[in-house]
Formats: structure tokens, C-alpha cells, sequence
């Protein structure tokens, strides 16, 4: 493993420590072949056009080719966008990154008259076809979403533009990426043994933990000089990907691009407007936590760089990779022998890249297709926040893996609304198991600590973001120009809403817009928040009985077969209510006072 002042090449890096994507082809070679196969294949789409309402069988055929050339296609789109990410400065895998989206992009239209024609029939035909052919049954929810947004599909002409210029429209995110992790280059800074370190988007976090003051100020300042550099770039980017996306809007009848976004999901806006709500209501709660750093932290006022340098002192928690997997493989195994034995799969497979090197994109996520296992991608530090990212990705995987495993390809997916719920449970569940593992009251007060940051990260922060989001998309929606300004002086003055009078502001936190890659996903981010209070229910109810295991399972094999509100339902959580959220708010303010205990 390299030493905290290395980064490593792509090459030097151990094959253990690599995620093995021969699972889905062999070589380079082979990816080729199936990238041709496909790019000839979907051109046969037009023989059925004009035809999906001929008879039941015609419908059932038209529908398996479309299946057979989208999981092809995911397999090529995996392999290189995989391989890319590991190395965004390897110019044959940047070659087909860019070759497969454009492959994406040429399937899409080549079957984008499917919505328009079957918008055309009569219901009543359709719902015919599922009863004459047995086969077609599994697809009756698919079709009542379908016609559910009815409204919304334009015509064949229309749908086929759309398609074809979606490459177009997302290009800003991709832009984006490019200049964020591979072109941007951040300064050299001094970590806390006076060496000079090269500051990455991966080692940021680290120096924020770091006891030292000037560390973190230092990497602060450090990482927000390159966006204060390329502000008007950074603004253009994002305000032409908000144009896109109520563009997409605007031109499908949708009310905004939040209406659009929700929709897709079957989510109702008040809940995006009852999270907001809810946790202004409780700003008390953050404002204490910050007042509380404060006191600890034995300072006047505090920076927005000493929010996540852990409260507690002399507690030596750096953890390795290979210790994290016993402590995760420990802390999951509440959940049953099954759902631990595939965790065990993804260490022993190689489903996981681990360590970060030159060119990797920053972050972690969780990836795959129906037909492959899941992927993680992680830029490993040794540190309990780390240990949590590996529970938060596995928890994506399993969710993954559950559903290909029990739900048709149609339903082989989840709902974003849905994606975080797994993951956040992963790491709810860690905290109880470590703060049950150890006894010392300072590693005790230390878990907490990481509880209350990650929570305040991910209920207060990610609402933070969706205000944000939403302010900036209503704003362009009503004539506003989203310049370098605009969008830091709004983001200035809502940090400083949020966090309230203890902290001194520093100008260089109104640049954070620039910086996150979420503001670029129409309206995601809330779903982190929604997620985590999902998650909090759900957990609780885990660890306080047996019987509620099943339940939760059958959640992670539900895959997008039934609407996501409906999916939580059966798993005990009703986020029609901000309940969930409230009592996720409650448990925080637990928490916070038994810190205050401590510390």
C-alpha cells in the first residue's frame, strides 16, 4: 500500500487490490467484439416499428429483443466506463468511455419510438395482450408506469431529437468530471509531520480530520484557491446542465425539472418541501452541534474546516483495509448468514478497487449491471470514516445483488428514491455494533462523534444541497442568470442559515457549489436525506427484533416491481409523512446529548 506522501500509478498498483472485470469480458479484445455486435444489433429495431400492437405475441417479441440488446449494451458500458474510471488518463479507455456513451446514445433512439407507439393504444388493448399471453404478465406494472406518464411521451419525431441529442445535453457533467478529476490539479500542502503532500480530492478528507488547525485550514484554502480559479467555468457548467434539465422539462409539459425528476419516481413534491421543512424546524439541533465544537474545540468562533476533525482526543482508530472487512463482515452479520456469505463474495471475488491512484476518479461508488456482480469503487484512507464507506458500498451492492437475483430483467433495477435506504441502514447498523464492541467511553464518544458528522453530512447537508439545487433550477426557470456571483453569494448566505452565528465564515466556502458533482444528477441529493431517515426506521426496527429481518430482505429483492413508496411500505417505513425524518431528527438530538455527556 503506498505511504501518505505516494500516489500511486495505475499500474503499480496490486491486482488484490483491483476490482477483476474479466467477469465481464476477457480482454479488450472481446469487449470489441460484443461493442460491434451491439452497434449492428439495435439497427434491427425498426423492423418493429409500426407493429408492437399487431397481436400479443408481436409485443412479447418486440419487447425481449429490446431486453436482449439493453443488457448487451450494459455489459460494454460497464467494462469501459469501469476501466475508464480507474484511470481517467488512459486514452484507449477514455476512447471507449466516450465510444460506448455514444453507443448508449444511438440504442436509445433506435428504440425511442417504443413509449410513443404504445402510448398510441388503447390501454385496454395492451391489458388484452397481458391476459392472452402468460409471458407478458410480469410486465403489468411496467405498463401502468408507462401509462401513468402518458401525458409526458411526445410524439416518435419528438422522443427520436431528444434521444439523439441527450449526449449533448449531459455533456456538461462530463465536462465537468474531466476538469474535476483528471485536469485540475491541487497544490502541494503540509500534513501534520511538516511533509509536503500532494492535496487530492481523497486526501481532502483526511486533513479535515486532522487535530492539526493549520492542516485543515491549509487543505481548505488549498482546495478552494483551484475553484475560486475557475469560478465562471465551473458556473457555465452548471448552469447550462440546470438549462438542460428544465429544458427536458419544459419541453415534455412538466411543471419544473423537480416535477420532472420526482415524477420519474411516483414521488409527490411535498416530500422534497416536508424534509426541507422538517429540518429547518430542527436548525436548533445543528446550531447546538456547532455550538458544542466550539466549546470542545476551546475556540471563539470555528471555520467551516473545523466541522470534521473528530471531538475526541487520544483515540487511535487508523484501520486497514483488511481490518475493516472482519469489522464489517462482524458488524452486517446482524442481518444473517446468507446476506454475510455474499458480503464474503465481494472481498473474495475482487468485486471492490481499492486504493486510489493517479487519475482515478475521486469518491466511492457502487456499480454494476443485471447480468454482472456488483463493482465498489474506493479511494481507501485508514480511518473509521473510511470503514463506513466500505459498509454505506457494500450496502448498494447487496441491494444490487438481491434484486438481479430475485426480480425479472424489467424490474432488475431500484428506484433512486430507494438507493440510499440500503446503504445508510449498512452504516446505522455499524455504529450500534462498534459502539456495543467497545467499551472505552472515549472510543465510545468517538463513534458518536462519527454518528452525529454523519448524519449532520447526511440529513443536514444533502438538504442543504437540495435547497440549493432547487433555488438554482427556479431561479433559471424565472430568467436568472446563474453567474459565478449569484450562484456563491446564495450559497454564502444559505450556509450560513444553516449553521447559524457560531461559526466564522470564511469566503472560500461560498466556491463549495463548484466543487460537488451531485448538483449535476437533477434533484438526487434529497434522497440522501430521505434515505438516511428511511434507513433510521428501519434499522431501529433490525436491531430491536428478529422478525423484521425478512421484511427487510424482501425490501432489498423488491427491485422496482412496485411503486418505491409502496416498497417501503411493506418494509415498515411510510415516507408519505416526514415522520421518518423527524425521528431520524430525534435520534441526532440522543446522540448529541450523550456526547455532551462525555465530552
Amino acid at each position: 500500500m503506498a505511504s501518505n506522501t505516494e500516489i500511486l500509478n495505475r499500474s503499480d498498483v496490486e491486482i488484490k487490490d483491483t476490482w477483476n472485470l474479466n467477469t465481464i469480458f476477457p480482454n479488450d479484445e472481446a469487449y470489441e467484439k460484443a461493442y460491434q455486435a451491439v452497434a449492428l444489433k439495435h439497427v434491427k429495431a425498426e423492423h418493429f416499428k409500426g407493429t408492437l400492437g399487431d397481436s400479443a405475441q408481436q409485443l412479447y417479441t418486440a419487447i425481449q429483443f429490446q431486453e436482449e440488446v439493453y443488457k448487451d449494451l450494459e455489459l460494454v458500458y460497464m467494462y469501459a466506463h469501469l476501466n475508464f474510471d480507474v484511470d481517467t488518463t488512459n486514452n484507449k479507455y477514455q476512447t471507449y468511455n466516450a465510444q460506448v456513451e455514444n453507443l448508449y446514445t444511438q440504442v436509445m433512439s433506435s428504440f425511442s419510438f417504443f413509449k410513443t407507439e404504445l402510448m398510441g393504444y388503447d390501454e385496454a388493448l395492451i391489458l388484452k395482450y397481458l391476459d392472452e399471453k402468460a409471458e407478458l404478465k410480469i410486465y403489468k406494472h411496467d405498463f401502468d408506469v408507462l401509462f401513468r406518464k402518458r401525458d409526458y411521451i411526445l410524439s416518435d419525431k419528438e422522443e427520436r431529437i431528444l434521444a439523439e441529442a441527450s449526449e449533448v445535453l449531459s455533456a456538461p457533467t462530463r465536462i465537468f468530471s474531466m476538469l474535476n478529476n483528471a485536469d485540475m490539479i491541487f497544490p502541494m500542502v503540509k500534513d501534520e509531520s511538516g511533509n509536503e503532500v500532494q492535496l487530492t480530492h481523497g486526501r481532502y478528507g483526511l486533513f479535515l480530520e486532522s487535530q492539526n488547525r493549520e492542516v485543515r485550514k491549509s487543505a481548505f484554502m488549498g482546495m478552494y484557491k483551484n475553484y475560486l480559479d475557475y469560478k465562471n467555468t465551473f458556473a457555465e457548467l452548471l448552469s447550462t446542465q440546470v438549462k438542460s434539465h428544465n429544458f427536458n422539462a419544459r419541453i415534455r409539459g412538466y411543471k419544473s425539472a423537480r416535477h420532472a425528476a420526482l415524477a420519474t419516481n411516483s414521488i409527490d413534491e411535498k416530500v422534497y418541501d416536508a424534509l426541507i421543512e422538517a429540518v429547518h424546524d430542527r436548525f436548533d439541533l445543528l446550531h447546538a452541534y456547532v455550538d458544542l465544537r466550539k466549546k470542545v474545540l476551546k475556540q471563539d468562533s470555528i471555520a467551516m474546516y473545523d466541522l470534521y476533525t473528530p471531538l475526541v482526543e487520544d483515540v487511535n482508530l487508523k484501520i486497514s483495509f483488511d481490518e475493516a472487512k472482519d469489522l464489517v463482515l462482524e458488524g452486517l452479520s446482524v442481518l444473517g448468514e446468507e446476506y454475510v456469505s455474499i458480503v464474503k463474495r465481494a472481498f473474495d471475488e475482487r468485486w471492490i478497487d481499492v486504493l486510489e491512484n493517479k487519475g482515478k476518479r475521486s469518491g466511492a461508488y457502487s456499480s454494476g449491471s443485471y447480468a454482472t456482480n456488483p463493482f465498489i469503487l474506493l479511494n481507501w484512507q485508514d480511518n473509521l470514516d473510511n470503514v463506513f464507506t466500505l459498509a454505506h458500498e457494500l450496502g448498494h451492492s447487496m441491494h444490487s445483488f438481491y434484486t438481479h437475483q430475485s426480480q425479472p430483467y424489467v424490474y432488475g433495477d431500484y428506484s433512486i428514491f430507494l438507493a440510499e435506504v440500503a446503504s445508510t441502514t449498512n452504516e446505522i447498523l455499524m455504529t450500534d455494533f462498534l459502539l456495543k464492541k467497545y467499551t472505552d467511553p472515549q472510543v465510545r464518544a468517538y463513534i458518536i462523534n462519527h454518528y452525529l458528522d454523519g448524519f449532520k453530512g447526511t440529513v443536514f447537508r444533502q438538504t442543504q444541497f437540495a435547497e440549493f439545487e432547487h433555488h438554482i433550477h427556479t431561479a433559471n426557470q424565472t430568467g436568472e442568470a446563474l453567474t459565478a456571483d449569484y450562484l456563491t453569494d446564495y450559497y454564502f448566505k444559505l450556509n450560513q442559515s444553516y449553521y447559524g452565528n457560531a461559526i466564522a465564515y470564511d469566503a472560500e466556502i461560498g466556491y463549495e457549489w463548484a466543487r460537488i458533482p451531485h448538483f449535476y444528477y437533477n434533484y438526487y441529493v434529497f434522497q440522501y436525506a430521505t434515505g438516511f431517515s428511511a434507513a433510521s426506521t428501519l434499522a431501529n426496527r433490525i436491531l430491536s427484533d428478529k422478525a423484521n429481518i425478512e421484511p427487510y430482505l424482501n425490501f432489498l429483492k423488491a427491485g422496482c416491481s412496485a411503486y418505491p413508496i409502496d416498497v417501503l411500505k411493506k418494509a415498515g417505513v411510510d415516507m408519505t409523512s416526514n415522520l421518518a425524518v423527524k425521528e431520524a431528527l430525534s435520534v441526532f438530538e440522543i446522540r448529541l446529548n450523550q456526547l455532551k455527556q462525555v465530552v
